[in-house]
């Protein structure tokens, strides 16, 4: 039986892909002088303007997503006889999952002859939209719930997500960074990389000097690790640095070539924590790596 899809925004797809796919999108919120907004439509998101005016200093706050707005999103569509299944943003850097998790809890008893499986993707950004669009791929080949969930469960441990940022202090303010004691010396130039570990938490693993340089390094970690890239689509998100993205493009091409290369500007929650100048990089490895 057919089910529906559902994901948040933090998961940073296109929105002509998930419409094309009949994927429910629920919104996370921010807010930038006291007024608050939702980026539903990624193709109308001005990321230039946004990341700039972070560069300037403007303030941008993030909520959670209440229970109430998954129930609104989901009951439609279980009430309509549809079975679900939703893909969130990482449970180690948001508690947004915790409350899609009660909003489940209070549908199931709601529908008991509805089934309803929630996916905890450990990552945020394309690290869940790409783990979103296995979900897609697995129903379009006609795979029951339950097995897509447990597909996805084990897909989610092949994930990288490697990224470098220009400024530690988006992550540090909004607690998101785990190991925040490492500090990064602006002065001499020196980058921190970052990846999501096994909980699904932000932690810094090495630092490079310069920003070429911290390219070229999650370069590296794409060249080390990547299973089949053509086969693949990897995927690279950008705080508002398009020429660092096409970089980064050109390094991936050069040893190991992936079938696609999805390139998105951040989303403006994810994208305010990890800051303007923000790149990362998102692919599957072999089992054994």
């Amino acid at each position: 039986m057919a089910f529906s899809i559902f994901t948040d925004t933090s998961a940073n797809l296109p929105t002509a892909y998930l419409r094309s796919e009949d994927i429910g999108v629920v919104p996370f919120t921010y807010t930038v002088f006291g007024r608050d907004y939702q980026c539903l439509d990624t193709a109308a998101f001005e990321s230039e303007g946004f990341y700039n005016a972070m560069r300037r200093g403007v303030e941008v706050s993030t909520t959670l997503v209440r229970p109430e707005l998954y129930l609104a999103a989901f009951r439609p569509r279980l009430a309509a006889g549809e079975d679900l299944l939703f893909v969130g943003m990482s449970s180690g850097i948001s508690g947004s999952f915790q409350c899609a998790m009660l909003a489940a809890d209070d549908l199931r008893e709601e529908f008991p002859e509805r089934r309803i499986r929630l996916v905890d993707s450990l990552g945020a950004s394309l690290g869940e939209g790409l783990l979103v669009m296995d979900a897609a791929r697995y129903r379009a080949q006609g795979m029951d719930l339950d097995a897509a969930t447990e597909a996805l469960l084990r897909r989610r441990r092949q994930m990288v997500q490697v990224f470098t940022v220009d400024d530690l202090m988006f992550l540090r303010k909004g607690g998101r960074l785990s190991n925040a004691a490492a500090l990064v010396g602006t002065v001499l130039q020196i980058k921190p990389l970052l990846k999501g570990d096994e909980a699904g938490r932000i932690v810094s693993f090495a630092k490079v000097r310069g920003r070429k340089r911290s390219i070229e390094a999650l370069a590296e970690q794409y060249d080390a690790q990547v299973a089949e890239p053509e086969a693949q689509t990897v995927c690279i998100a950008h705080a508002g640095c398009p020429a660092d993205a096409a970089a980064l493009r050109k390094l991936l091409r050069k040893n190991h070539p992936p079938r696609r290369i999805l390139t998105v500007d951040y989303e403006p929650v994810t994208g305010s924590h990890v800051g303007p100048g923000a790149l990362a990089l998102f692919f599957y490895k072999g089992e054994g790596k």
